[in-house]
């Protein structure tokens, strides 16, 4: 990756931050630490790997992504709001009443939001019926579907890692967000799913494990992922939940609340762009 493309993503990300935390202080409430560990895929998929247009969100060979850990949708929301589906303007609507930002993704009403989620474990089930939805048509379109970490404990997930691999699906990747805090403290305290790299690969997938806020590991991971054949992938993002934000980081505490005034302002500051 060129260093341009590099500041360029970096920047981008940076505004997508701003625009969960944003979307956080005025619907005072919702997920901000696995919205801000996701960002920098969540930048990279939708900015440099997807074929995706903004101007036809249901065009029928576009990639699909799924947000399984639904619950982290200020992210795909300012992601998509970056990317030009809907006015970023409409980010501060974020679960108030009549807005069609919801509190997970809903994709009746949303432009580029490919499935509706927010019961854990049930994301990756839809995106790998929709990857052999591609195959059985002949289609090329890929598929993409981020579980947290958290998330993988529930069982439809490895029911559904089980299907795809015994389909063959390499149409379809998995990113395992690993920020390794989820509501009520780390994974190891409250059912670790470690190793979890080892447990993919037992499951018949190709595994990437990289820095999930290394925008070159980032897009070697994905490289490889789409010259993979025979078996679908798994990337294992390791990442910090709060990321970018200062008090929030690593702190578990910042899995479901909203920053106050002082906070949002501190936020905001952390993650302007200096040259």
């Amino acid at each position: 990756m060129n260093d341009e493309t590099r500041k360029n993503l970096e920047v981008t990300a940076k505004s997508i931050r701003r625009g969960i935390v944003t979307a956080l202080h005025s619907a005072k409430s919702g997920h901000p630490g696995g919205s801000l560990s996701a960002a920098d895929i969540m930048t990279y998929l939708y900015f440099e790997e997807m074929n995706i247009d903004p101007q036809d969100p249901k065009k029928a060979d576009r990639d699909r992504f799924v947000l399984s850990k639904g619950h982290v949708a200020p992210a795909l929301y300012s992601t998509l709001a970056e990317r030009g589906y809907f006015p970023k303007e409409d980010l501060v609507t974020l679960r108030h009443t009549g807005s069609y930002l919801q509190g997970h993704p809903d994709m009746k009403h949303i432009p580029g939001v490919d499935m509706s989620a927010g019961s854990l474990g049930q994301g990756i089930s839809a995106a790998v019926g929709m990857a052999l939805a591609a195959k059985l048509d002949g289609k090329d379109y890929r598929v993409f579907a981020m579980c947290g970490d958290g998330e993988i404990e529930e069982g439809q997930v490895w029911e559904a890692s089980m299907f795809a691999a015994s389909r063959n699906l390499d149409n379809f990747t998995v990113i395992v967000d690993n920020n390794n805090l989820q509501i009520d403290g780390t994974i190891e305290e409250v059912c670790s799913p470690y190793p979890i790299d080892e447990k993919f690969k037992a499951f018949g997938f190709e595994v990437i494990c990289i820095d999930g806020h290394n925008f070159d590991e980032i897009e070697a991971a994905f490289a490889k992922a789409k010259e993979t054949k025979g078996k679908p992938t798994a990337i294992i993002a390791k990442t910090t939940k709060g990321k970018g934000v200062s008090f929030m980081e690593n702190q578990c505490g910042w899995h479901g609340k909203a920053p106050n005034d002082d906070e949002f302002a501190q936020a905001i500051k952390e993650l302007e762009v200096t040259e």
